[in-house]
């Protein structure tokens, strides 16, 4: 029944995207990367990364591509989600700023995420403990041997993916036109960030039915894990507008719990999680070369904007520019990332900004 509902979703989400494109329709595939080693040492004889792309490239007379626009996912996402009406509706349809008919759109799964290799396909806790280099380092790996891109117009990505961003501009700085991290610092993950993370990472370790990653069923400490990630991710406003009452939160509650409960592993979350120990594009940030431009949201519990760091650390960026969305009500908290209804005129003037020149 499982599998039957996420086909049927699946199939809901490439119609909706294959209308609002005029026919533009995903196309999916694997890349494998043979002895792939992770900066921690780790090694995996081969790398599966799925990946969907939307058009097709175009490149100049020297061969450079012209048109690749990467797009990556958050913590425990995948690809499939920029598909949605709300997100590739709103982008990628005839006339839109990204239009699946002249740009090139790619939407890989991370290491660890949806089709791609995951501690839950039989590794457990012996999958090599991959970080946010090593996820770019295998994208660009996708791009460069995989799907013959060596330029591309523009990365864009939300949360995890938005921190992903940041370090495609310092590890790989000629290769984009333009960057746009989306709800992302760009300095290590610390203060109650850091905390939340321990509390995901801990409610699952120091369960005793994790056992070591062995568990026969879904330890108890996922739940837990899962109460943190909705804390994390959730708006205030809207809760409130949601369930305004004490037995309509109750039933919100548990419809969401049980929801998230039915799609995750507690490996791959824990790892997912992990991912983020050692990031921090900070010591690096003069190095970024392409036009940026850093979208955050006033309501986002994740990176609130009383810490005031991207407006510190957005002037070490040559070509910088930082954009706070003020709470509404059709903000989301964290998930405002996903709704490019209300940023989507700064990507316009980003890529108007970083039009190469002729």
């Amino acid at each position: 029944m499982r599998r039957l509902f996420m086909m049927l979703a699946a199939l809901i989400c490439f119609q909706m995207v294959a209308l609002a494109q005029g026919e533009v329709r995903p196309v999916e595939g694997d890349f494998t990367i043979r002895d792939f080693k992770f900066e921690s040492g780790e090694t995996l004889p081969e790398l599966k990364l799925h990946y969907r792309t939307l058009g097709a490239p175009v490149r100049d007379s020297a061969g450079m591509v012209q048109n690749a626009v990467l797009i990556l996912h958050g913590t425990g996402g995948t690809g499939r989600a920029f598909l949605s009406q709300s997100f590739g509706g709103v982008l990628f349809g005839p006339g839109q700023l990204l239009d699946a008919k002249k740009y090139f759109i790619i939407l890989p799964d991370g290491i660890g995420h949806g089709g791609s290799s995951k501690p839950s396909e039989g590794l457990h806790a012996r999958f090599p403990h991959y970080n946010y280099s090593d996820m770019v380092t295998a994208q660009h790996r996708l791009l460069r041997d995989g799907l013959g891109v060596n330029h591309l117009r523009l990365v864009m990505g939300t949360s995890m993916g938005g921190m992903q961003t940041w370090v495609w501009g310092e590890m790989h700085p000629d290769f984009m036109d333009s960057l746009m991290p989306l709800a992302s610092l760009p300095v290590q993950i610390a203060g109650r960030n850091r905390m939340l993370r321990r509390m995901v990472i801990d409610s699952i370790k120091n369960d005793p039915l994790w056992n070591n990653g062995e568990y026969k069923e879904q330890p108890r400490g996922l739940i837990s894990a899962t109460y943190t990630l909705m804390l994390m991710t959730g708006s205030p406003l809207q809760a409130q507008k949601q369930a305004p009452t004490r037995e309509a939160a109750d039933k919100l509650f548990d419809n969401q719990v049980k929801s998230r409960m039915a799609s995750v592993d507690a490996n791959d979350m824990l790892y997912q999680f992990d991912a983020s120990r050692d990031y921090d594009p900070a010591p690096k940030l003069e190095s970024i070369k392409a036009a940026l431009i850093a979208v955050n949201s006033a309501d986002d519990f994740v990176n609130p904007p009383e810490l005031g760091i991207l407006e510190r650390e957005i002037k070490r960026v040559k070509r910088g520019g930082f954009v706070l969305i003020p709470i509404s009500d059709q903000t989301r908290g964290h998930g405002t990332h996903s709704l490019p209804e209300l940023w989507k005129q700064h990507l316009a003037r980003l890529l108007e900004e970083s039009k190469p020149q002729s």
